[in-house]
């Protein structure tokens, strides 16, 4: 490769890091004040473009979960995140990446999670969560867990909830994560034991968000 072909290759990386970098700032405003911001979307499409063209799969992985992730928390479209989730876990996992998978199968137990389809919702939460412990990221499977004592409060296995809200809570103190100590709480509150032979009615019934 010549010098100059190198120099526009090292400058398709820097452009592409930046407008993953962009994107997540504007995702993070989003969450904050709930205002749309148009530019959010092409810069991960950006991003997703230059790092397939540099063939760098794990910035593909990344910016591919972003687009997912914008679709899902921004336009509640879950029609057009679920598949750019799925191919997003799909490229992380050839390049190796298990951050990039843990986000992936996490908002993927997420839509599952809001469209009823609990086991589903159960088995990607259980993966992510295992895959954040194993890469030391243990907050953010305290915050896999909320999503699990949820599912296991509306399938009626009550004892599961309660465990799983004790080690869960106790992982996110450890963390100093106040703010999951808290969703644990929240998640806590919704476990009822089931009156007569009604099942567990509206308990359980809440649905996991974005952390």
């Amino acid at each position: 490769m010549g010098e100059l072909a190198a120099a526009e290759q090292d400058l398709d990386q820097v452009e592409a890091d930046l407008a993953l970098a962009r994107g997540r700032i504007l995702h993070a405003r989003f969450l904050h004040d709930r205002r749309e911001d148009p530019r959010e979307l092409p810069l991960f499409e950006r991003a997703t473009d230059l790092y397939r063209t540099l063939g760098d799969a794990a910035g593909e992985a990344e910016s591919v979960f972003w687009q997912g992730c914008y679709h899902q928390v921004v336009r509640d479209d879950p029609g057009r995140a679920v598949p750019l989730l799925r191919q997003s876990y799909d490229l992380a996992t050839a390049a190796g990446n298990r951050h990039t998978q843990s986000e992936a199968l996490r908002h993927l137990g997420i839509a599952d999670h809001a469209a009823g389809r609990l086991d589903a919702a159960r088995e990607h939460l259980e993966t992510s969560a295992r895959l954040r412990r194993e890469i030391g990221l243990l907050a953010g499977a305290a915050a896999d867990q909320v999503g699990l004592i949820y599912i296991a409060t509306a399938q009626g296995r009550l004892d599961d909830a309660l465990a799983l809200a004790e080690e869960a809570y106790a992982t996110a103190e450890a963390c100093g994560a106040r703010r999951i100590m808290r969703q644990v709480e929240e998640a806590r509150d919704q476990i009822r034991p089931p009156a007569g032979d009604h099942g567990t009615g509206s308990e359980g019934t809440a649905v996991l968000t974005e952390e």
